[in-house]
């Protein structure tokens, strides 16, 4: 239920909530759904998800804090996750993670102050034959060995790459 003639995102996320056969039963959905209305999920938007469904905003804020795909900070526009799993970790991860941290002049948990990226770490993304990887909003990019593999990456996703 996004409708695009409807400007205010509480405005949106009532609707959708509305639209729902099972309301409590679905706040997790709900919180998906608010995130992507929001960008991330700050304590207004979890009080009013709570008073919407009638549930404690505690209950809210357990399920907001316990899964990490959730985020109670505003979020760059680029998700970028250094993969810290074994195989990457062997092959260097910890390098590559420093060297993006100082490419985008934030640490590991922080947004850019553009709000171009946010940069996380992740236990195990999978591809492991690719070490060390990271991922841009779930690409996979891998076996980045050099500060100039790193910058290629994510040239591709500044904001004068789009221009």
């Amino acid at each position: 239920m996004n409708n695009p003639l409807i400007k205010d995102p509480y405005q949106q996320l009532d609707g959708y909530i509305d639209s729902l056969l099972y309301k409590k039963e679905n706040l997790i959905l709900i919180l998906h759904h608010a995130q992507k209305l929001f960008g991330y999920l700050p304590d207004k938007v979890q009080w009013h998800i709570a008073q919407k469904l009638d549930i404690p905003s505690a209950k809210v804020y357990g399920v907001v804090s316990f899964y990490s795909f959730f985020t109670m900070k505003p979020r760059g526009q680029h998700a970028a996750n250094v993969c810290m799993g074994t195989a990457c970790f062997v092959r260097g991860s910890e390098k590559l993670q420093q060297e993006i941290e100082n490419q985008l002049g934030i640490k590991t948990g922080q947004t850019t102050s553009d709000n171009s990226f946010s940069l996380d770490s992740v236990r195990c993304i999978g591809a492991c034959g690719l070490a060390p990887v990271m991922t841009v909003d779930g690409k996979v990019h891998g076996r980045l060995e050099s500060t100039e593999d790193i910058n290629q990456v994510l040239a591709k996703y500044r904001p004068e790459a789009r221009n």
